[in-house]
């Protein structure tokens, strides 16, 4: 004779069809809980705030790059740097905020447009997971955490783009799906998952094969989304004092890895990178096609051979269209009631 899995009662003998591991005590009861928290949720918004937010910001930057006489197309390397793109001799050095700024800057309207369409995709699904806080919080994480690999493995190269952060978010919610033993059916989880971990695997692959793709911020992104939702998982479902508190220790915790990674990097490649020897008034012509183009080579071509001039410009994107985008809808719908991160 079995027993109720919450209360400890003994359970009857058969059933007619229904799971036998809930007494019809208990089932009632979370019947009538779930059927509260659903009726004290308010109607979610078409717009969810975070990820609009974040799109919006990314927009903004290249509109005003745009204004300013940045190429909509092919921005040079010149006027990526002026904005804030990542590069060894000065994100290493003097100005450590291109570790930040250069998850902001898209190399175009191609890379910009493919990565926002990612992002929205995946934060529709984000926000139903984790409250703002974490979603923002793992956002920037993950984003520094994809331009630190990227400084590592290629020092010399100028870096932009937002899919370090996107693949880290990625992470995070494959992390939580899998680990945190979420209300929601268990074919929707599977579903959900296998397209998450095939929009990661094929960009992977993609980025692996296909040269002017930074994919060592896409991978330094991944591995850092993965380890905030694997600590973040099991308490998605606690108390939001509990949530926080323990939001807040997992931060702190990444913060001192961030520092750590940043110290590592620096003392690896800053000294070894030469510092930069920027013409002043002189901009290079665009930075070559989107994949795989040496970027400074016209400005090579044309006698400016500066470190800066030719380093190529790599791009951080999601290419394929996410996987997820119809999969999520299922669960969704599912979880269309509470927030999980409420």
């Amino acid at each position: 004779m079995s027993n109720c899995k919450y209360c400890g009662r003994e359970l009857p003998s058969f059933s007619l069809g229904e799971p036998n591991e809930i007494c019809p005590e208990c089932r009632t009861r979370i019947a009538t809980q779930y059927a509260a928290s659903t009726a004290a949720q308010p109607a979610v918004s078409r717009w969810p705030p975070v990820t609009t937010a974040l799109i919006a910001l990314n927009l903004l930057v290249f509109v005003a790059m745009v204004l300013s006489g940045v190429s909509l197309v092919l921005p040079s390397t010149q006027q990526l740097l002026h904005w804030g793109a990542d590069y060894g001799p000065r994100s290493l050095n003097a100005e450590p905020w291109r570790i930040l700024t250069s998850n902001y800057i898209h190399i175009g309207i191609i890379h910009i447009g493919l990565n926002m369409w990612c992002l929205w995709n995946l934060g529709l699904l984000a926000e139903r997971i984790f409250d703002p806080w974490t979603y923002v919080l793992t956002y920037t994480a993950c984003g520094i955490a994809g331009s630190l690999a990227s400084l590592w493995i290629n020092p010399l190269v100028i870096g932009a783009g937002a899919s370090g952060a996107i693949f880290g978010m990625a992470g995070a919610l494959i992390a939580a799906l899998y680990l945190g033993h979420l209300p929601v059916p268990k074919s929707a989880i599977r579903g959900t998952l296998k397209s998450l971990l095939s929009f990661a695997g094929y960009n992977l692959f993609f980025g692996a094969v296909v040269p002017g793709i930074d994919n060592s911020a896409h991978i330094g992104g991944l591995l850092m989304g993965l380890g905030i939702g694997a600590l973040l998982a099991k308490h998605l479902r606690a108390s939001p004092e509990e949530r926080n508190r323990w939001r807040r220790l997992v931060f702190i915790a990444v913060l001192m890895v961030l520092l750590a990674a940043g110290n590592y990097v620096k003392r690896k490649n800053g000294a070894m990178v030469p510092p930069p020897n920027l013409p002043q008034t002189r901009n290079g012509p665009p930075a070559g096609s989107y994949f795989g183009c040496q970027a400074g080579a016209g400005l090579l071509e044309s006698g400016m051979s500066t470190p800066e001039a030719s380093s190529p410009a790599v791009l951080r994107m999601g290419s394929q269209r996410p996987a997820w985008a119809t999969t999520a809808n299922s669960f969704l719908s599912i979880t269309d009631t509470p927030h999980l991160a409420t």
